[in-house]
């Protein structure tokens, strides 16, 4: 597996599963060659504006008055970015909280600490040639259907939609396209004939005409109707074990991102894109602008978890997930999240 540096990063690290073994613990954060504490964090997808935050807070800096060396690696997908952190390659992860519960299952304990959104910032999009078709997740069956990864969100939000329209994971086929330029050839190639995916690329299609938003599940409303209630999201999760053993860390890391979320809540897309690396915009930087528009509000102003949208995340899964029904009873939402370094966050910002 090749974890890709972010920009600015001049090396490139590859790390073999085999070869984890023989690296230093991923609970253990060592201080770096400028003697702070270095911090790898897997991104679920850099560039995607989900995932925005992970970036935004280098850009501005917030790392940096927190005393903390920050080293942030790409991974296109989320069910990847998780491998990586139960591998031992990174100490953090920015993704989604609903891993938190599909490990829990697995008998695995990884904790949110920072709540970016509480709603997912994913469309279902259907090819414009489909569009009259496929009209909702009854329409699933038989389709193929884009998601990053088996075992990525998309795919877990996918199967959800699909089982409200009546239509088991049995009935339609998963196919891993990623994200970006990979899932728009997907659905241009005829490969897919729908698949959810994130801003920018849903901007680009709908900017193209290439495909048509089937479930908007970037704002409250949206999620709501598409999943009987707000989903919590994007999130800085980490394992258990390393928030226990560095919580000094942890708050660090939690005072930087709750200073980069009040940042994009007091800026506007235009001034967010300025400060974002230009290949994020993809060579078009109003279109970036675009999907920034439409996906800034899904973003927390504090940080916190919507603990009725923990329970409902758990109530999708339970459902859903084969992995979670037969242990959804079972499942302790107080090991999957915490408020607790976000709201000392808060209380020594007003200090």
């Amino acid at each position: 597996m090749r974890l890709k540096r972010t920009v600015g990063v001049v090396a490139a690290l590859a790390v073999t599963l085999a070869g984890v073994t023989a690296c230093r613990d991923s609970r253990e954060i060592a201080l770096g060659t400028t003697g702070k504490p270095h911090i790898k964090i897997m991104v679920g997808g850099l560039s995607k504006v989900i995932y925005l935050p992970g970036q935004l807070a280098q850009q501005i800096g917030a790392y940096q008055r927190q005393g903390l060396d920050v080293e942030l690696f790409d991974q296109p997908s989320g069910a990847n970015a998780e491998t990586s952190l139960l591998a031992g390659e990174v100490q953090a992860v920015v993704g989604f909280y609903d891993h938190t519960i599909d490990l829990q299952a697995k008998e695995q304990c990884i904790e949110s600490v920072v709540q970016f959104a509480n709603v997912p910032g994913e469309a279902e999009m259907v090819a414009t040639a489909k569009a009259g078709e496929v009209k909702s997740g009854a329409d699933f069956k038989g389709r193929n259907l884009g998601v990053t990864s088996l075992g990525s969100s998309t795919d877990f939000l996918t199967k959800a939609l699909a089982l409200r329209g009546g239509v088991t994971s049995k009935e339609y086929t998963p196919v891993k396209v990623g994200a970006g330029q990979t899932f728009i050839s997907a659905m241009n190639q005829g490969s897919i004939d729908a698949g959810m995916t994130t801003d920018p690329t849903i901007a680009q299609l709908t900017n193209t005409g290439q495909a048509k938003v089937l479930y908007d599940m970037r704002t409250v409303e949206g999620t709501k109707a598409a999943l009987g209630g707000l989903y919590p999201a994007s999130s800085l999760y980490m394992g258990c074990e390393i928030v226990k053993r560095y919580p000094d860390i942890v708050q660090k890391l939690a005072n930087a991102y709750v200073e980069t979320l009040k940042w994009i809540s007091t800026h506007t897309p235009e001034q967010v894109a300025a400060m974002m690396p230009p290949s994020f915009a993809g060579g078009d930087k109003a279109l970036y602008v675009k999907s920034l528009e439409d996906s800034l509000p899904m973003f927390t102003k504090d940080g916190r978890m919507d603990p009725a949208g923990a329970q409902n995340v758990l109530k999708v899964l339970g459902e859903s997930s084969s992995n979670v029904k037969p242990k959804k009873d079972k499942i302790d939402l107080s090991k999957t999240y915490t408020t607790q370094f976000v709201d000392a966050a808060h209380a020594q910002a007003q200090q």
